[in-house]
């Protein structure tokens, strides 16, 4: 059985960073995921993917929202990805999702989830 168990604070002040981190047991990811993506969903808002990042080649995709300021990672070995944010604004306060796609970066299926981190970012 596939688990995905987030992990990180949930509170910054703005222009401060914040490391989350998701870790999957039960299976490799290899095995049951080609992307791995972080998705995040405010109140009032649809939920929106974020991040992403192949497992086997390691390519990424970044909303407009975070490029350049939002970086995942993946450790393989370890069976965990990542997300660095840094220089967070109050409009990135959401839950925060991590998700396996069978598909690949950009796809919108997913279809293992973590629990959801709240992530609140005060001005």
């Amino acid at each position: 059985q596939v688990q995905l168990v987030e992990s990180g604070v949930g509170l910054v002040q703005s222009g401060g960073s914040l490391g989350l981190s998701c870790a999957a047991s039960g299976r490799t990811v290899s095995s049951f995921a080609n992307a791995m993506g972080w998705l995040r969903q405010s109140p009032g808002k649809e939920r929106e993917l974020i991040a992403a990042i192949s497992w086997s080649g390691g390519n990424t995709y970044y909303a407009d929202s975070v490029k350049g300021r939002f970086t995942i990672s993946r450790d393989s070995a370890k069976n965990t990805v990542y997300l660095q944010m840094n220089s967070l604004k109050p409009e990135d306060t959401a839950v925060y999702y991590c998700a396996a796609s069978p598909v690949g970066i950009k796809a919108k299926t997913y279809n293992y989830w973590g629990q959801g981190t709240q992530v609140t970012v005060s001005s």
